[in-house]
């Protein structure tokens, strides 16, 4: 006869055929809620990851704005006034019609539209009058380095053929020759944010009659843009502090993102919250 101690033990170690189904279908229910949170977890994971690296190739005003804001505030650790942004509006940015891309010169055919019926007398004409002051561009065209506004020069040659355009880097160029070819008349110029700045500071690149700054948006092979680039993003803000801004607000000036930009920031917040 065994003592009351081993009884208890044997009691203890006792399952009955339905509870340990029950315990088995406990942790089959707990493993299947487990999976199901993990795959729901990646799956938001992955949303969040696709909307990240979305971009929208022909952003909207309204788009081009909100994305420009975005990047002068966090790159100059300021917050535009209720002032400053009643003005900056939709109006000062310059949108593209996606149809005008189909060419093989889609710039060319860009800003055609932009500058409407008078395109000719402000992008192609090479003669200087009295109006006109030499070196006075009405497109500039800003880009993260000198290949890349070669590139965006050659998507211009139908309106360069008359009346040069300006290469305003320093890749292979000295800035001498720079201030000896805006002694005449210019109507489009391309180039990097330190050179321009540069050849402004000098007075003999003017502002009178730019209407347009196209900003080339094209990544290079590490994913920088000319806004992400940190020397190069540093040099374009300071630029465009001090002879943009103020010219922008006033509506004398439109800027146009050309090319692809990170899909807006309320979209990517919808997705992160279901």
């Amino acid at each position: 006869m065994g003592s009351g101690k081993e009884k208890k033990e044997k009691k203890a170690l006792h399952l009955g055929p339905n509870k340990v189904k029950r315990k088995k279908q406990n942790l089959k229910k707990t493993k299947i809620n487990s999976k199901s949170n993990e795959n729901a977890k990646t799956k938001t994971k992955s949303k969040i990851k696709n909307s990240e690296n979305s971009m929208v190739s022909f952003p909207t005003a309204a788009e081009q704005l909100k994305y420009f804001h975005e990047q002068y505030q966090s790159a100059n650790r300021v917050q535009l006034s209720s002032l400053e942004l009643e003005s900056f509006t939709e109006t000062c940015m310059l949108e593209l019609n996606p149809d005008q891309a189909q060419s093989s010169s889609p710039l060319a055919d860009h800003m055609k539209v932009a500058f409407g019926p008078s395109w000719k007398g402000s992008l192609c004409e090479k003669e200087l009058d009295g109006k006109i002051d030499p070196g006075h561009p009405s497109l500039l065209v800003i880009s993260l380095s000198a290949l890349r506004s070669l590139d965006l020069l050659r998507e211009l040659r139908p309106l360069t053929s008359e009346c040069r355009a300006a290469k305003l880097f320093s890749k292979h160029m000295k800035v001498e020759e720079q201030a000896s070819s805006l002694k005449n008349r210019v109507n489009i110029a391309s180039g990097t944010p330190s050179r321009i700045k540069k050849l402004i500071d000098m007075e003999v690149l003017g502002l009178s009659r730019l209407a347009v700054i196209v900003l080339d948006m094209k990544a290079d092979a590490k994913g920088y843009s000319l806004l992400t680039l940190p020397q190069v993003r540093d040099e374009f803000w300071d630029l465009y502090r001090n002879y943009f801004h103020q010219r922008v607000l006033e509506g004398a000036l439109r800027i146009c993102l050309y090319g692809e930009i990170p899909a807006n920031i309320k979209r990517k917040k919808s997705i992160e919250d279901e």
